[in-house]
């Protein structure tokens, strides 16, 4: 079911003795990898509490149409949008009543009418409940709006009547719900990225840098969450927000880029290292702020540690793609750098031209590989992101298969 990685689940719980059950399906949602957040009415309260669902969901639980917190007080549209999927369990026949007759008097009807993502209910009643005219009529009305019915299963009730109106198990729901969704090329790949530049301490006050504005690492984290990667960004200092359904983790210095990409092998299938690392580092940095006392200063450097040779040389390594901004004699020095480091696909790209260099909205690359490569042409990084992505994908799938 890895069509749920990196989904946004809605799961409304409303009243009836199955929503029990909504505490187990949060778990099975979340062990495939979906986001899930929690609506619940007033009668579902008198159920099961509202922090349990919290705690399970790792989200606030929503059981108020108007949310003072909330953007403008408007919630509802807030949670709407958010939303791949909306999930109705247990969906009861008083719900299913109301929103098939158009009612927006609580915050899941509300949402329902307002989400432009699909809606799933998940029936639990009393077999002579589903079995009335009425409830069959709202059934109708809500399929006929393209509202999918997960269920009900048939078999002993709550109160001890046997028949239909029983809701599914978690994990039969959990899968109805991946079926809602269309396969991607990177569902479930766990994936690490590198971006943006890192700092190396002078004193206090003064650090080495570039000029990477980690633009292109932050599109690839994009893309490659938008094609199903569970993906985790380690990002040097930079003034971009992370993107959605994206885990970031700030460093500065190189040595704490290396230390938390090692941190993530074993746990990660593709790295992709976008970051513009400093070469070197001040073999010492002062302790407090370097007085101008002389007309020329001297700092030693050394190396850095190269952090996308030792995840492409590690015993743990995963698929590994490299990036090589260069100046002069582009594609040498890009596979020099592809067979020097033990990499599988290496991204090149001529930070000389301004147009397409660092802090550009736009981008032009070659990827090469070990027998091949292939020109991308200027783009902006956000279109030519989708596109190393797929290749990236086709690469991956190549070496693991």
């Amino acid at each position: 079911m890895k069509q749920l990685s990196n989904r946004h689940i809605l799961l409304g719980v409303t009243g009836g003795i199955a929503a029990y059950k909504s505490a187990e399906l949060i778990r099975r949602l979340k062990d495939h990898g979906a986001d899930v957040r929690v609506v619940m009415t007033a009668a579902a309260m008198e159920f099961i509490t509202p922090l349990t669902l919290q705690a399970l969901s790792g989200n606030p639980v929503h059981t108020t149409l108007l949310d003072p917190e909330a953007e403008a007080g408007m919630g509802h549209i807030e949670l709407a949008r958010w939303a791949d999927l909306i999930l109705v369990a247990p969906a009861s026949a008083d719900f299913m009543a109301r929103l098939a007759n158009g009612r927006g008097d609580d915050l899941l009807t509300t949402l329902c009418l307002a989400t432009p993502a699909p809606i799933a209910l998940a029936p639990a009643m009393n077999q002579g409940m589903w079995r009335d005219q009425a409830t069959q009529d709202n059934i109708a009305t809500l399929s006929a709006r393209k509202i999918a019915l997960f269920g009900p299963a048939a078999g002993e009730q709550a109160c001890g009547d046997i028949g239909p109106g029983r809701m599914l198990e978690a994990e039969e729901l959990a899968t109805h719900a991946a079926s809602i969704f269309n396969s991607r090329i990177l569902d479930g790949v766990r994936l690490t990225i590198t971006a943006g530049p890192t700092r190396e301490a002078i004193d206090p006050v003064r650090y080495i840098s570039n000029h990477s504005s980690g633009k292109m690492g932050y599109a690839l984290a994009a893309a490659a969450a938008d094609a199903g990667a569970i993906v985790t960004l380690i990002s040097g200092p930079t003034n971009l927000n992370c993107p959605e359904r994206v885990s970031r983790v700030d460093v500065i210095s190189a040595q704490d880029m290396l230390d938390a990409s090692t941190a993530t092998l074993g746990k990660c299938e593709l790295f992709i290292a976008c970051a513009a690392v400093a070469d070197y580092r001040p073999a010492k940095a002062a302790d407090q702020k370097i007085k101008k006392d002389n007309d020329s200063m001297h700092i030693d450097l050394v190396r850095n540690p190269d952090i996308v040779s030792t995840v492409a040389n590690h015993s743990e390594r995963p698929v590994t793609v490299g990036f090589a901004a260069e100046t002069q004699d582009l594609l040498r020095y890009a596979r020099g750098k592809l067979e020097r480091k033990n990499l599988d696909l290496i991204i090149a790209n001529d930070v000389s031209n301004s147009a397409i260099g660092f802090n550009a909205n736009d981008n032009a690359v070659t990827a090469i590989w070990k027998d091949g490569q292939c020109d991308i042409p200027q783009m902006g990084k956000n279109q030519l992101a989708a596109q190393l992505i797929t290749l990236i994908a086709q690469k991956f799938f190549a070496e693991t298969r």
